[in-house]
């Protein structure tokens, strides 16, 4: 016992993902197993039978690469729908990342949602007078890169709790970004840009071998169809979207709906208090 609380401490003061398994219920009650992301990894500790620790390892990555923690049921030799062992997996994982890809009007708001809902954010540009700490004081790191360079340099270290946010319109650098960014675990790659520039941008795509399955990942245009028109609606369409997403909700996303994306509506009427 000793042995995993001391390793999931130093886990976690290295910023290492690394989830616990403890058996609560059937079985050998307190057994532990300390379970990292790496599946190249050993995991410490077992539950008590071969065949369970085996099965628990494995739900508890899925767990951690999604950043859940949550109560998981099994038979004896972890069989599925099975009740007579209780397991709790608890993920301890780093926050979650954001990478912006564009130094634009909208990048501070989207910067300042993005950390109040907990991510670390990066900032990335090839522009030097563009990309700097003084525009994007919020930001955790602000790169000087191409933005297939930082991908390709860092984006092993993505996964499905993460997210890219491709603000430019500039085909060259947008192209580029975007093929890197489908090339990594990343669990949301979204695009501004109109339906047209969208329709250009999938065609280039295509044109360097992406297929269409890859680029059904992408979404663009980017954010929930809230009718946002500044930059912080649009930062909340945006990570609006991505909470829909990672909780498998079904949302009215601007990339699956028709027509224009600033279309004219009318404020809804309000009733007077008096009324």
């Amino acid at each position: 016992m000793a042995t995993i609380s001391s390793e999931l401490r130093a886990a976690i003061d290295a910023g290492t993902p690394v989830a616990l398994a403890t058996l609560t219920e059937g079985g050998r009650i307190g057994a532990k197993l300390l379970v990292y992301s790496d599946e190249a990894r050993p995991s410490t500790g077992d539950l008590g039978n071969p065949e369970l620790t085996r099965v628990v390892a494995r739900d508890a990555r899925g767990e951690l690469a999604a950043g859940s923690t949550v109560m998981r049921h099994y038979g004896p030799a972890g069989q599925a729908r099975q009740a007579e062992v209780s397991v709790f997996i608890e993920s301890f994982a780093p926050p979650p990342q954001m990478w912006i890809f564009g130094a634009v009007d909208f990048t501070g708001a989207l910067v300042s949602v993005a950390k109040a809902l907990g991510y670390r954010v990066t900032v990335c540009d090839a522009r030097e007078v563009f990309a700097t700490t003084a525009r994007f004081p919020d930001a955790d790191a602000v790169e000087t890169l191409w933005p297939h360079e930082l991908l390709e340099r860092d984006g092993a270290a993505l996964g499905l709790r993460d997210a890219v946010c491709v603000l430019t319109h500039d085909h060259k650098f947008d192209v580029p970004a975007i093929r890197a960014a489908l090339a990594t675990s990343v669990g949301y790659i979204g695009c501004m840009g109109s339906r047209r520039t969208h329709e250009e941008r999938a065609a280039r795509l295509r044109d360097v071998g992406v297929a269409d399955a890859e680029l059904a990942r992408v979404m663009s245009p980017i954010g929930l169809d809230l009718g946002a028109r500044s930059p912080a609606e649009t930062a909340i369409s945006i990570c609006a979207e991505i909470i829909a997403i990672r909780y498998g909700r079904r949302a009215p996303s601007l990339r699956d709906a028709k027509g224009p994306i600033h279309e004219e509506r009318p404020l809804a009427s309000r009733s007077s208090e008096n009324d």
